[in-house]
């Protein structure tokens, strides 16, 4: 049985304005059991990883995956699953927290900058330059402890320059070869509810949860209202936001690895050809090989 998943239903547009009650956090189930979700993933997983062979072999571009969520969407998940079968050379993974002293000393596209995927490679981001308009702005004493100017944070116009800031970054990145795929895992409060639930009744999992979890989740509304601006300040063609349903996690996985492999196959790459002097070069290796 073949699956077929439409990426571009998840994908929002340049321009569109995103009311995130408009979009589900649940759709129809992609596989009729668990076993043939293990197997719609080992085949996503194989393509995976030879496309990411490809994009080493090529080396004209990389590419940066960026995972946003509330607490308990999944995303640690998600990236474990989708990208096992990946060779280890060529993907790394980031995961930020609250700025460092040092790094408040910097501009905040500063820190995630200098860890960027080189050409051939795959970043990834769990969570990221985004936070400094989503956490940021939901709890402003962030904004007014990283030592900016007061002309700067006085300005009504603050989060919008942000949002320059980043579709500014993510264009010149773009032009320079990196190809950048944002997904927006959309979790529903009910569900995530269950699963602050489940890490605290099953002990192997008490380390997953913080009294912080709960203080973030009295803030829902304020979430939602942050990330539907940011979606619609910077989802752009060249660099776009997918808004994944995540109340189902192999579901979420699916859908992240099929766009994840439609973004690849974009590219159009194919395996450097050998010309004449490379083809009479390796000849003369292999009889000596023979030999």
């Amino acid at each position: 049985m073949t699956m077929k998943i439409a990426s571009k239903k998840f994908r929002v547009g340049e321009g569109d304005k995103v009311n995130l009650r408009k979009w589900p956090t649940d759709v129809e189930r992609l596989y009729r059991s668990k076993e043939q979700y293990q197997e719609f993933l080992a085949e996503h997983v194989a393509q995976l990883s030879a496309q990411q062979q490809l994009l080493y072999a090529t080396n004209s571009h990389a590419v940066l995956l960026i995972f946003q969520a509330m607490d308990a969407a999944g995303k640690d998940g998600a990236i474990k699953h989708v990208m096992s079968g990946v060779n280890p050379q060529g993907c790394q993974v980031f995961s930020y927290k609250h700025p460092s002293p040092a790094e408040l000393q910097h501009d905040f596209l500063w820190r995630t900058t200098r860890d960027l995927p080189e050409r051939g490679r795959i970043g990834i981001f769990n969570r990221s330059y985004y936070e400094e308009v989503l956490i940021a702005r939901v709890h402003p004493e962030i904004l007014r402890s990283e030592g900016l100017p007061d002309a700067v944070l006085d300005r009504k116009t603050v989060w919008h320059d942000r949002y320059r800031s980043i579709t500014n970054l993510e264009r010149h990145l773009f032009d320079n070869g990196t190809r950048i795929i944002k997904f927006f895992l959309h979790l529903s409060k009910e569900e995530q509810r269950k699963r602050f639930l489940e890490r605290i009744d099953e002990p192997e999992k008490n380390w997953k949860f913080s009294l912080a979890d709960i203080e973030e989740r009295k803030c829902w509304k304020d979430y939602m209202k942050a990330y539907e601006e940011c979606l619609s300040a910077t989802s752009t063609g060249d660099s776009p936001w997918y808004v994944v349903p995540a109340d189902d996690k192999e579901n979420a996985r699916l859908i992240v690895s099929r766009i994840v492999l439609d973004t690849l196959a974009g590219l159009k790459m194919s395996y450097p050809k050998s010309g004449a002097r490379r083809r009479q070069e390796l000849q003369l290796i292999r009889k000596a090989l023979a030999k």
